[in-house]
């Protein structure tokens, strides 16, 4: 602890005392005005560091409790699993029902949407009610009832799914003389040996991957027509024909993909089992390459599935036959490509940070910046970059 001088010793001092007692406050001054500063700066550090681990509670608490997409845009809300049927006639029947008041009148139907919803589909079944016999004459008077209108009314009927078996028959003929054997040109089956048809492995695949419904499932509904279809056996149907019909159509859409002017990109995780030389929790990926319409060639989605998320794939997929825009987010592979190829950014993406930021604010703040930039997007969308 410094010492502290009296009034006494201090007018006991003379001048060069009490000016080196003076540099000696001075120094000491300084030293703890310094001491302050970095204390302060410190503090500063502490309250930035508190804040950017608040925002990530925030931020991982949402990801965790919160929604796990972003809000549809209006008129494209997902429906609730289990009350969509109930959702959707409520709000449809208060557009076609909305009171105006102040009188009691209510808006009709709009007039030709049941026909316009039905135009679609074969009417297969024609109902006819008329008056037969006495009952076309009037009980009153006796006379005979003329016709004044007709009224119809239309009904949408629901035709479950059956099965046909198709029958081949070929016929061999024979050479009576040298007894040289011909048959008949047919067409190929789909499966050398199986019951398998067309229209039948379409109808798997489209369960599988578009309604998402798995073999096992579809198993269990094709023995409800007393149907026995193994989950081993549509594996196996869905594999080679996708070896033998789907593989070429790919690469024809490749060819198409990698002409065009326009291409979006992005990977996402995905695991998979029985891999060889990884477990089953290792993370594998899809990279997805997309173009749209105003890319100058037909609108497809093309998958290709990779064990890493190596830079080289992109530059595998792409090769250097595509020249144009890659529509992409910020990973690095991506602006790494070779020459003639202009990354451009997701706007999607960027707006997932200022969404992050939003919330780390815990501000109701309005996200202008980046509903500005998609309004940009969507005045520039039809215009030519070059």
């Amino acid at each position: 602890m410094e010492p502290i001088f009296t009034d006494k010793q201090l007018n006991n001092m003379s001048r060069e005392d009490l000016i080196s007692l003076m540099k000696i406050v001075q120094e000491q001054t300084k030293k703890k005005d310094t001491e302050i500063q970095l204390l302060k700066e410190k503090q500063k550090e502490l309250e930035f560091l508190n804040a950017m681990l608040s925002d990530r509670l925030t931020l991982a608490q949402r990801k965790q409790f919160g929604a796990s997409s972003e809000k549809y845009a209006e008129g494209y809300e997902q429906m609730n699993l289990f009350n969509e049927a109930e959702a959707s006639a409520d709000a449809e029947t208060e557009e076609l029902f909305e009171e105006i008041r102040p009188s009691s009148y209510k808006r009709k139907k709009r007039k030709g949407k049941k026909e316009e919803d039905l135009s679609n589909f074969e009417t297969v079944e024609t109902r006819t009610y008329k008056l037969e016999g006495e009952a076309r004459y009037c009980p009153e008077c006796g006379k005979k009832y003329n016709v004044v209108t007709k009224e119809i009314v239309k009904r949408l009927r629901f035709v479950p799914a059956k099965f046909a078996v198709e029958e081949e028959i070929t016929y061999v003929y024979s050479c009576p003389k040298c007894g040289s054997m011909k048959r008949p040109e047919k067409e190929p089956s789909l499966i050398r040996g199986s019951i398998a048809t067309p229209s039948l492995v379409a109808g798997i695949m489209n369960a599988k991957y578009v309604n998402g419904m798995p073999l096992a499932r579809q198993e269990r509904e094709f023995a409800r027509y007393d149907l026995d279809l193994s989950t081993k056996t549509m594996a196996n149907w869905i594999i080679n024909c996708a070896d033998r019909y789907l593989k070429p159509l790919y690469q024809l859409m490749k060819e198409e993909l990698l002409e065009s002017r326009y291409i979006h990109c992005d990977e996402s995780r995905i695991q998979v089992l029985g891999e060889p030389d990884q477990e089953g929790t290792t993370q594998n990926w899809m990279w997805v390459y997309l173009t749209d319409e105003s890319s100058g060639s037909p609108q497809m989605v093309l998958f290709d599935y990779e064990r890493t998320r190596a830079g080289y794939h992109p530059v595998n997929f792409l090769g250097n036959r595509f020249r144009g825009y890659l529509t992409c987010d910020g990973y690095q592979a991506y602006h790494s490509l070779g020459e003639g190829i202009i990354v451009s950014g997701c706007l999607t993406h960027a707006r997932r940070r200022f969404d992050a930021a939003l919330t780390a604010l815990k501000k109701r703040l309005h996200k202008r910046t980046a509903e500005r930039d998609r309004c940009i997007s969507g005045d520039v969308k039809d215009r030519d970059p070059l």
